[in-house]
């Protein structure tokens, strides 16, 4: 069937292999999973790396108090600018955040996921939460429901968690050691007080760890979040990896610290630095083990809507709501066409994977990171100049696997002006560091020259194929071109 375009440039059903040895819970791992979980996680975007490429999901902000301080954290309302955590643009109603939904719902029909994650603590503030989940479970019972919460107040919160049928909930969990904690949280407010330095930190932690039990023995799948902070906790967090999974805790997602001086945060301010690309994937890799971990996060704000890595929130503002005509029983059964199409689609495509051969590689051959200009559904879909993003890859005699996404500047916008961005190109290819290609629809002849002379070679042959295809088709050609035999000389970035 023709699915419904999910935006202007990239249609919900395009053709095109899917990802079968990616991160989060990838397609083997899903697979592999019982029936009742497999339905779970099989069509949302977080908890599934190849459902991300297709599904779409959105949050509502109705939670706007806290009851902790974190380092990292800045909350910021009326905000248009800021694209993490924390950080809005219309605070809402349980009233206003329903309306939104369905409206989202009849518009995207791929959206099958509605989070509260903030801006605040969704536990802080119970009542608008909940009264937001348990209007939304009678309205608009297909879209799945989650939260992302600290976990301090979640060990009171899990029975209600529970009748308000929320399957996917998410803990920040940035510790288990309380010295470190310390280091993280000026302070908890617990029980009408506001308890400082490491006995706030094992308050939290302790509940924390409560939770999660609780949880996992409701059968509720939890994801872990856990933000790098280099000199802080990054030597510790494979240890919370290892803890979180002996508790049951179904995904693990290893975030960077975001640390600009401009957001406004503790760290920001005193110069905390965030890891390297390299740090976070070296980090990552030692959590894995495993452990599933989700690699395709893009700690979204809390009022995101659409596919990861992109927001259409502005298109659903209140105002804007209140002047749409939609026929919601239409859309509803819309949607449920939409859902069975992509589902079939990707089934179809599994099996088309899982029939090809598998490219025979030399065992010992090194591995070689790529990055990929894409729009989503696992094609090789966009030009170099319009990526606000790449995907890493990484191809080695294993196969091929995702590995990161790295965000960057837009190097052309499409119009005359595009010869003018000498500094944003600069800073595109500082970001690709590491990867010794980059794969993308179409690139001009100015940075086609600057990769070079970075030492990455640009392949714009691989247009509209399948990613995981494509990266391993280069991965051969340098293999055949004898490229893989040493370590890659190291070159000054261009403009650096």
């Amino acid at each position: 069937m023709e699915l419904p375009v999910l935006n202007a440039h990239q249609p919900a059903a395009a053709k095109g292999g899917c990802s079968a040895s990616s991160c989060g819970s990838t397609d083997d791992q899903v697979n592999q999973l019982p029936d009742h979980i497999r339905e779970k996680v099989q069509n949302h975007p977080c908890y599934s790396e190849d459902a991300h490429h297709y599904f779409a999901r959105m949050h509502v902000a109705v939670a706007p108090a806290c009851n902790i301080q974190c380092h990292y954290c800045n909350r910021k309302y009326d905000c248009a600018n800021e694209s993490r955590p924390g950080v809005v643009s219309e605070l809402l109603t349980p009233e206003q955040a329903v309306k939104k939904t369905m409206a989202v719902a009849a518009t995207i029909p791929q959206m099958t996921v509605l989070g509260i994650a903030g801006p605040g603590d969704p536990l802080a503030n119970p009542e608008r939460t909940f009264a937001t989940f348990r209007m939304l479970t009678e309205q608009a019972p297909d879209i799945k429901l989650c939260v992302s919460t600290n976990g301090l107040s979640l060990p009171e919160s899990v029975e209600e968690l529970s009748k308000a049928n929320i399957d996917h909930v998410t803990i920040t969990i940035n510790t288990v050691d309380a010295e470190i904690g310390a280091q993280i949280y000026p302070w908890i407010f617990w029980k009408n007080r506001r308890i400082k330095g490491k006995k706030g930190a094992q308050i939290l932690i302790d509940q924390q760890q409560k939770g999660l039990e609780m949880l996992v023995a409701k059968g509720i799948l939890v994801k872990v979040n856990s933000v790098m902070i280099p000199g802080i906790n990054d030597q510790h967090l494979a240890e919370v990896s290892k803890i979180v999974k002996s508790k049951g805790a179904f995904l693990h997602n290893v975030m960077p610290l975001i640390a600009e001086a401009e957001h406004g945060t503790f760290y920001g301010v005193m110069g905390q630095r965030g890891p390297s690309p390299d740090e976070l994937m070296d980090l990552q890799e030692a959590c894995s083990g495993d452990m599933n971990m989700m690699r395709h996060c893009r700690q979204c704000r809390a009022d995101a809507v659409g596919l990861l890595g992109e927001d259409r929130g502005s298109e659903f503002t209140l105002d804007k709501i209140d002047a749409m005509e939609i026929d919601y029983a239409a859309a509803m059964e819309m949607r449920k066409q939409v859902h069975e199409g992509i589902l079939s689609d990707m089934e179809e495509k599994r099996a088309a994977q899982a029939a090809k051969s598998k490219p025979k590689v030399p065992a010992g051959t090194r591995p070689v990171l790529m990055a990929v200009a894409t729009t989503g559904q696992s094609l090789i879909n966009q030009h170099f100049g319009h990526a606000k993003e790449f995907q890493i890859y990484q191809a080695s005699p294993e196969g091929v696997k995702f590995m990161s996404h790295r965000k960057t500047d837009q190097y052309c916008s499409g119009d005359s002006t595009c010869g003018e961005a000498e500094s944003a190109l600069a800073r595109t290819i500082r970001s690709l560091e590491g990867c010794e290609a980059v794969l993308c629809s179409k690139i001009g002849y100015e940075p086609w020259d600057l990769l070079e002379q970075a030492g990455i070679m640009p392949n714009g042959e691989h247009a509209m194929e399948n990613i995981e295809d494509a990266v391993m088709a280069v991965y051969l050609e340098m293999l055949a071109a004898g490229k893989l035999a040493e370590e890659p000389e190291k070159k000054q970035r261009a403009n650096a």
